[in-house]
């Protein structure tokens, strides 16, 4: 009889090269012989995302998101084959899987596909033989019985969608760093990991920017109620756990500083000041599935005003034509664009009972001559966006000013800056 139901998720760099997919299947193994029925979700092997889009662009100045889909989801499938093929060296009864397959069902939007409904007949059916299921992330099929991915990043997603539909006792998020981190380790070396987080916090710092956790799998396992137990692929050590533990009171105000380098800003100047102009502009916009972040308005001089917004640099190019036709439409002066900014958040659950967080944070980026040029804020965050070029030193200040230094420098290997 099994003790549990397990999910484990491998991120590219656990599965990058033969050695590496070797030692996961030995960690799978050891879960299934210690009892456990193990359902497996990897990403493909290192760059190998990448690296399909590179020869996709060889080949053509533009691809459709049908065929991207079907080329990218490639990657995920290779891995999945190799790590069943390692287990099966192991005496490890396996068997892999795409996603359509295990029946994740996701709506139509190629690239950016959102899940409808997992069905998960096929994977009940070789836990049910003893089989350990190993499933290609980040991929589904859509209600039009097309191929579709669901972003980058989302084999989190998978992995906590099945654990969602599946009652999995636990979702183990393998990654190359050895938990949930107070900063990132790369820019504040002096950042600590944390031994738990809120899904509440969790969802603010993946929101913010934060690379650990996709947000669309924090919000499955929450909803859910499925704890997420991030850990090291190459340590293997306890990670932080996240869940819905409420935090202790003796818990620090502030959980994280989190940094984002991958937004740009886009200002629309000259902008009549009459209603349904903001509808036109980010509806526009929806329906290209850009994702606006941060909106910031100015009050309206001789009739007109000027509206900024942040979103992802990758939108940036096809976002561009979408802003100025509008712009056009609407009688705007012009549209200028900044890929020179960073977002820079405080996050922290002790934030609600705190008076003075935003007041403090502003105060320590003014005393380091650090310009925000926008602010954003929910119940348990607050979020700037400031210079790139001041992003690590406002970072490290925001850090050691909240008490979240630790005592001495991150030691263990770190991943690559992407």
């Amino acid at each position: 009889m099994s003790v549990g139901l397990i999910v484990q998720k491998y991120g590219g760099t656990s599965v990058a090269d033969p050695d590496r997919i070797k030692a996961v299947a030995e960690n799978i193994a050891i879960t299934k012989r210690r009892g456990h029925d193990v359902i497996v979700v990897v990403s493909a092997m290192g760059k190998a995302t990448d690296n399909l889009i590179a020869l996709a662009d060889s080949v053509s100045r533009s691809q459709s998101g049908r065929e991207m889909d079907m080329l990218l989801t490639t990657g995920e499938r290779q891995t999945a084959a190799l790590t069943t093929m390692a287990l099966h060296e192991r005496g490890i009864d396996a068997i892999s899987f795409t996603g359509s397959q295990v029946g994740i069902i996701t709506d139509t939007a190629h690239r950016k596909a959102k899940i409808v409904e997992v069905k998960g007949d096929r994977v009940r059916a070789a836990l049910g033989e003893g089989q350990v299921a190993v499933i290609a992330g980040f991929q589904g099929v859509s209600t039009d019985k097309e191929i579709t991915t669901m972003g980058r990043g989302a084999s989190d997603l998978t992995a906590s969608a099945l654990a969602g539909a599946m009652g999995a006792d636990t979702c183990e998020i393998y990654t190359d760093v050895t938990g949930v981190f107070t900063a990132d380790p790369r820019i504040v070396p002096r950042a600590r990991r944390l031994r738990t987080v809120h899904f509440d916090e969790m969802l603010e710092m993946a929101g913010a920017g934060s690379k650990v956790l996709a947000m669309r799998s924090v919000e499955f396992a929450r909803n859910h109620d499925v704890p997420l137990h991030v850990r090291s692929a190459f340590t293997w050590e306890q990670g932080t756990l996240v869940s819905n533990e409420e935090p202790s009171v003796e818990d620090p105000i502030i959980s994280g500083v989190v940094t984002d380098m991958t937004e740009a800003k886009v200002t629309v100047l000259g902008v009549p000041d009459r209603p349904g102009i903001s509808a036109a502009l980010f509806e526009a916009l929806a329906d290209h599935n850009v994702n606006v972040d941060m909106i910031v308005q100015n009050t309206s001089t001789d009739g007109t005003t000027d509206i900024s917004f942040t979103m992802p640099m990758a939108d940036m190019a096809a976002s561009e034509e979408v802003v100025r036709r509008v712009a056009d439409e609407i009688d705007a002066r012009d549209v200028t664009h900044d890929d020179a900014i960073g977002k820079l958040s405080l996050v922290g659950a002790g934030m609600k009972s705190s008076p003075g967080i935003a007041a403090k944070m502003f105060r320590i980026l003014a005393d380091d001559q650090v310009n925000i040029q926008m602010i954003s804020t929910s119940t348990i965050r607050v979020s700037v966006i400031i210079p790139s070029v001041d992003m690590e030193r406002a970072a490290r200040a925001l850090h050691m000013a909240f008490g979240l230094d630790s005592e001495s420098d991150y030691a263990a290997p770190l991943p690559e800056r992407k």
